[in-house]
């Protein structure tokens, strides 16, 4: 396992979004969805590409609050920029996302 320090965790900004669309993603080598999500003001609206599709249809993703990483640089994933990268856990089944416990303000950064 390698370690990092507080100040290496403290450079990455995750904070929380509201997914506010999901389109479809047939162009990505994995199945996947087009996520789009809303972190408030400061950060505003940024798509993300997931892999998600084995345990989240459509409906079950939009008003899902998440956590996602939101100052990677941006990264092309097929014909889609992704802008944001958005916390899960895999498992056997399929990618669990990561979403506060109870309902948060969008942007709220995890500290």
């Amino acid at each position: 396992m390698n370690q990092i320090t507080i100040e290496d965790f403290s450079k990455m900004d995750i904070r929380s979004g509201t997914i506010m669309s999901v389109e479809a993603f047939p162009k990505a080598r994995k199945p996947a969805w087009k996520l789009t999500i809303d972190f408030g003001t400061a950060i505003g609206i940024k798509r993300s590409s997931a892999q998600i599709t084995n345990l989240y249809e459509i409906d079950d993703l939009i008003g899902r609050q998440i956590l996602a990483v939101v100052n990677f640089p941006p990264r092309q994933i097929a014909d889609f920029m992704s802008e944001v990268l958005v916390l899960g856990l895999e498992t056997e089944e399929g990618v669990v996302l990561l979403q506060p416990e109870r309902k948060v303000g969008n942007g709220v950064r995890m500290s």
